[in-house]
């Protein structure tokens, strides 16, 4: 709680920062920070989806195997398609569902080694995350003619408030290392991610946006390659290669018949 929260209220600043500059930018009344306010309640409401979501799986990571939670938190692309084709009447392509497929197989393949049996209540947990966070990506694609980063930036408030208690019973330890890795996490991997993907689901079926999601996990061996120079197995390769390939499939089709 005491790592959900921080990352959450680094982000929120910095989300907050990207909002002020905006509304100033746009001077548009529906657009104001008073304007904001006044939804409050309802941003809450809408924003608690990913609040479980950020929640749920710092948790799970920490009760199953790194592997096994980001296997069965990124099975949202499912969720999100069966939630967008009901509510939404989003009814995925063949693409789509192919591109599902291709990512299953590649998310196993990246994961194998890393997976591990026993931890049933880490691995339900995970499981569960996925889902809200499919979830969250159907809220924001039916709010997509308002200001879904809004939303985002409510459930890092929220987030933080859950976690405030934790922090007295847990206080994070501080040196220069956990204060820099905190505002990378919070500013960056969370606050400028939560940004953009808000920017792009108004743009893009929740499938889609859920989809290409999936190559945050996959540039994780990415990064370890260029910061520490270990090399990722050929099984990390091969599926890394194969969930990047089915997105840009999915995405360039999409894109093609949009434009048609």
């Amino acid at each position: 709680m005491t790592i959900a929260g921080t990352r959450s209220i680094l982000a929120a600043v910095f989300m907050l920062a990207i909002r002020l500059a905006y509304s100033r930018h746009q001077k548009n009344k529906t657009t104001s920070i008073a304007a904001m306010l006044k939804q409050a309640p309802m941003l809450a409401v809408f924003g608690m989806s990913y609040t479980a979501t950020m929640i749920l799986f710092v948790i799970a990571n920490k009760l199953t195997a790194s592997a096994n939670a980001i296997m069965l938190q990124y099975a949202s692309p499912i969720w999100a398609a069966l939630l967008g084709w009901f509510f939404l009447k989003e009814k995925p392509r063949w693409e789509h569902w192919c591109a599902l497929v291709l990512v299953s197989v590649g998310m196993f393949w990246v994961f194998s080694d890393g997976l591990s049996a026993g931890a049933l209540l880490g691995d339900v947990l995970a499981l569960i995350s996925g889902i809200t966070f499919g979830a969250n990506s159907i809220i924001l694609r039916s709010r997509k003619d308002g200001n879904t980063a809004d939303i985002l930036l409510f459930a890092h408030i929220l987030c933080t408030l859950i976690a405030i208690p934790f922090f007295f019973m847990h206080p994070p330890s501080l040196s220069a290392q956990s204060i820099v890795s905190m505002i990378l996490l919070g500013f960056f991997q969370l606050g400028l991610a939560s940004v953009l993907f808000a920017y792009g689901i108004k743009r893009v079926p929740a499938v889609q946006a859920m989809l290409t999601a999936t190559i945050e996990p996959v540039m994780n061996p990415v990064w370890v390659l260029l910061v520490t120079g270990e090399r990722p197995a050929f099984s990390v390769i091969a599926g890394g290669s194969l969930i990047i390939a089915a997105v840009i499939f999915s995405s360039t089709l999409s894109a093609l018949r949009r434009r048609n």
